[in-house]
């Protein structure tokens, strides 16, 4: 009873980022894996939850040892280290909020009946709410919303798959043939799959500043031991998830012929009409339910981080690190990162495949040096001996920044000719 009351006291940055991490790589990718490729897929979506895991976990074990925030690790080790990880920042707050609003706002869209109304203006009004949300409520507000917002997700998301393995396997049309994994475009969808999956490696810094404001506010930092299994269960549920959706993907649309859009509204339209479909329209609340929570608790939780990085890295470039952590600039970042998300809405359209395009070619082939980064902070002379990574993380951070690596070269290499 005493670890579940500790366990739960400790809840925060791990269940942060289970909500930020569910949204496109698993509804929108997990679903399409299983869709076009079926169950085979399972394996690239585990190796990636397990080869990424360090990366993700180095960011939450920096600052519960040091009380800083990785990124200041950065820069401790060397200015280029941080000019390297704010250009990734500009393209990530430049690229990803925008795709995630256009789905969650589609979605939106969809479960409401909305008839009308732009999916631009959905989203601008999305962002204005969350902007709203998160200056008045700050992290505490976010923390206490994904409480009970993750487990209605989780729930509704559960049902959902019970019911589709319950009303079988979709029937096949006629002379359904897999289509290939290993020619271009498989290949190319292997690697978004496994970049996005279970989210971008640059998420660290997010975990580690949420770490920080945690223990800001509750005035208490857990034993690292705590820290890391808070963390460990958010991760493990990313996973579970993933596997949910791909299962979902497999028996509603695998064999179907069906292609899945790349417009937001169409796309959301396509998935809950084939899950109905499929299992009937009394099933349909579960369905849209689980579908605009998953993207809507991401869309939140991003807006709130990418602020918060950008915030940091700004301070830490100017010189006044301290004076930029307070709650003006915080605001500040909140709504710079809404207002330059809607002019790339408006600009690009609601067609999320080429908002994604950008945010996952340069996110993708910098994965490995960020990854290395995060090694080089929780490895370094200066860090504690005893609160170091085992032996066993550290080879297999080795073998992740290696395997992301030679799949950053072959991307680039496809992109290029």
């Amino acid at each position: 009873m005493l670890k579940i009351k500790t366990l739960a006291k400790n809840i925060g940055p791990g269940l942060l980022f289970a909500s930020m991490a569910i949204g496109t790589s698993h509804l929108v990718l997990s679903t399409k894996a299983g869709a076009t490729y079926g169950w085979l897929m399972i394996i690239p979506i585990l190796l990636a939850n397990v080869l990424k895991y360090p990366f993700f976990e180095f960011g939450i074990r920096y600052t519960n040892v040091t009380g800083k925030s990785i990124i200041e690790g950065y820069n401790n080790k060397g200015r280029g280290y941080l000019w390297l990880y704010a250009f990734i920042t500009l393209a990530t707050s430049i690229a990803s909020p925008a795709a995630l609003c256009s789905i969650t706002a589609g979605l939106f869209i969809n479960l409401f009946g909305i008839q009308g109304v732009s999916i631009t203006t959905v989203a601008l009004g999305l962002f204005v709410f969350n902007s709203i949300l998160l200056i008045i409520g700050k992290y505490k507000l976010l923390e206490t919303t994904l409480k009970f917002l993750i487990p209605i997700l989780f729930i509704a998301l559960l049902a959902t798959t019970a019911l589709v393995v319950d009303a079988g396997q979709i029937t096949a049309v006629p002379n359904f043939k897999t289509p290939d994994y290993f020619n271009e475009l498989g290949v190319l969808f292997l690697i978004t799959l496994i970049g996005w999956m279970p989210t971008a490696v640059e998420a660290s810094s997010w975990l580690s500043l949420w770490s920080a404001e945690k223990y800001r506010i509750d005035n208490n930092k857990p034993p690292l031991k705590e820290a890391l299994q808070e963390f460990n269960i958010g991760y493990i549920l990313t996973s579970i998830l993933a596997i949910l959706f791909l299962a979902i993907g497999c028996m509603t649309l695998f064999g179907s012929g069906t292609e899945l859009s790349g417009n937001a509204v169409t796309f959301a339209d396509q998935v809950i009409n084939l899950f109905t479909t499929h299992i009937g329209k009394w099933a349909y609340g579960f369905i849209a339910v689980s579908a605009f929570a998953t993207m809507y608790s991401t869309c939140l939780t991003q807006h709130d981080a990418i602020s918060r990085v950008s915030v940091d890295i700004i301070g830490l470039l100017v010189g006044e690190h301290k004076k930029f952590t307070g709650k003006k600039y915080y605001a500040i970042g909140i709504i710079l990162i809404a207002l330059m998300s809607i002019i790339v809405m408006y600009t690009l359209g609601a067609n999320m495949g080429l908002i994604l395009a950008i945010a996952t070619a340069i996110s993708f082939i910098l994965a490995p040096i960020v990854g290395y980064m995060n090694l080089k902070n929780v490895t370094s002379s200066d860090f504690p001996e005893d609160a170091k990574p085992k032996k066993g993380l550290q080879i297999l951070t080795y073998i992740g920044i290696t395997f992301l690596s030679l799949l950053a070269i072959y991307y680039g290499w496809i992109m290029i000719f």
